[in-house]
């Protein structure tokens, strides 16, 4: 079901990639410990390490004339910074036509994160790799899950090449092969 906050950020994405000339650029944002991938509690988050999953993710891009840029840091800072600049403060030749983030523990305390994502008036999917509503209470609670396009969770690394898929036919109108 759609609720209408995510109506919105649809409609949002299909004004926005209509009335601008797209740059071919994603920028994908991995938030706190995702740089433990592979080693940090296997039995929740897989052995895939993070390296692995962007190397698959940017090969997957560029197959199809897309950059992904990739970001990650353990500083709410960092993350913020990097958003402002790839969705708002860039030239806008350098500046990205979608986010795919990971926002890890971020998501359910940084409104700062939040902020920026709006600022920059870019349409983001929410990803993460475990499923959040089958853990700890607390964890339940996202500040982005409303105005994102979409939340893809508890389906591993998988989650994060569905998102890209989304924006390959979505934003580019690429035809994936089934």
């Amino acid at each position: 079901m759609t609720t209408s906050s995510q109506s919105a950020a649809l409609t949002n994405t299909t004004q926005q990639n209509s009335n601008k000339t797209l740059t071919h650029k994603l920028l994908l944002v991995n938030g706190v410990n995702l740089n433990l991938l592979g080693k940090r509690e296997p039995d929740i988050y897989g052995h895939t390490t993070l390296a692995d999953i962007e190397k698959a993710l940017i090969e997957r891009a560029a197959a199809h004339g897309i950059e992904l840029i990739c970001s990650q840091s353990n500083h709410e800072g960092k993350l913020v910074d990097d958003i402002q600049h790839y969705g708002l403060l860039a030239e806008a030749s350098a500046q990205v036509d979608a986010i795919i983030i990971n926002p890890a523990a971020f998501t359910h305390t940084s409104v700062a994160i939040r902020d920026a994502l709006l600022a920059t008036q870019k349409p983001f999917i929410e990803v993460h790799l475990s499923n959040v509503h089958a853990r700890e209470s607390f964890r339940e609670h996202s500040y982005l899950c409303d105005v994102a396009v979409g939340v893809i969770c508890g389906l591993g690394q998988l989650g994060y090449h569905m998102a890209l898929d989304y924006w390959l036919t979505h934003t580019y109108a690429i035809t994936l092969n089934k």
